[in-house]
């Protein structure tokens, strides 16, 4: 474990990360509590406000200069966001449940594990190196 390498990097990838993890233990918390009542709203809000944040900072990590394949993620995350939160005022409860397991899956499960690999900041601070 290289904790200093999480600390060495610039602030938005910080940033980046803590919300990233933010959003899924978040997520986590909200996939499995009851749905439908104030803390679940409440707390949805935070989950996105958490996604917005991450997305938006992934426009700003840039080890290469330039966008790379893993960016393919941030207009996704912003896409479903939008549709989520569309659905969920609409009542569309079962489109929106899909809707928020293909995000937390899909915006947040796959690119994390993507950050475990050699070579990416995630891979340092948690095998050394």
């Amino acid at each position: 474990m290289n904790i200093e390498a999480f600390f060495a990097a610039p602030w938005h990838v910080q940033l980046h990360a803590a919300s990233a993890l933010g959003a899924l233990g978040l997520g986590a918390v909200q996939l499995i509590a009851p749905k439908g009542t104030l803390p679940h709203r409440q707390l949805g809000y935070v989950w996105v406000f958490l996604m917005i944040m991450t997305a938006t900072t992934a426009i700003f990590i840039r080890s290469t200069g330039g966008f790379s394949w893993i960016h393919v993620f941030v207009p996704l995350t912003f896409i479903f966001i939008a549709l989520l939160i569309f659905e969920a005022r609409k009542g569309l409860v079962a489109q929106h449940r899909n809707t928020v397991l293909g995000t937390y899956l899909g915006a947040l499960m796959i690119p994390g594990v993507l950050s475990f690999f050699p070579g990416r900041l995630m891979h340092t601070v948690t095998f050394g190196g």
